[in-house]
């Protein structure tokens, strides 16, 4: 591979990361917001728990939404990397936070089981955006 081709891979790879990041931020975003109204689910008890239940729910699978582009913009990610050669030193395992959404979310019942879970998948989240940054940024030092 040329000069010109591995910068080319390398910014490939640079833009890969990027969507990769904005997407997990977005499942961020959208875990917090049912993280909130699970709360308020939680603190209503019986009075309006129907309609905080509700858009905590509808914020559940919206977050599942963007943890599943996530999940496909961190394969593609991973698929530019392998693009760009000598990338061993980065000691890469993207495959090994894809599986974060693998477990959320599967018709639990009580209040505080689901705010476990939300809080677990925020914090695979925010892992994946902090090992995505760290990539990103040793990619562009290659430029």
């Amino acid at each position: 591979m040329n000069g010109i081709t591995y910068l080319r891979e390398v910014k490939e790879a640079v833009v890969a990361g990027e969507t990769a990041i904005r997407s997990l931020q977005a499942a961020k975003e959208k875990l917090d917001s049912a993280r909130n109204w699970g709360i308020l689910d939680i603190l209503s008890g019986n009075k309006g728990g129907l309609i905080s239940g509700f858009i905590k729910h509808s914020r559940v699978n919206a977050a599942q939404n963007c943890i599943d582009q996530a999940k496909h913009d961190l394969m593609r990610f991973e698929d530019e990397l392998r693009d760009v050669q000598d990338m061993n030193y980065l000691n890469v395992e993207i495959s090994g936070f894809l599986t974060f959404a693998d477990f959320f979310f599967d018709g639990l019942l009580a209040d505080l089981l689901v705010q476990s879970k939300i809080a677990e998948a925020r914090a695979k989240v925010d892992d994946a955006i902090y090992r995505v940054e760290n990539i990103v940024y040793r990619l562009r030092m290659i430029r």
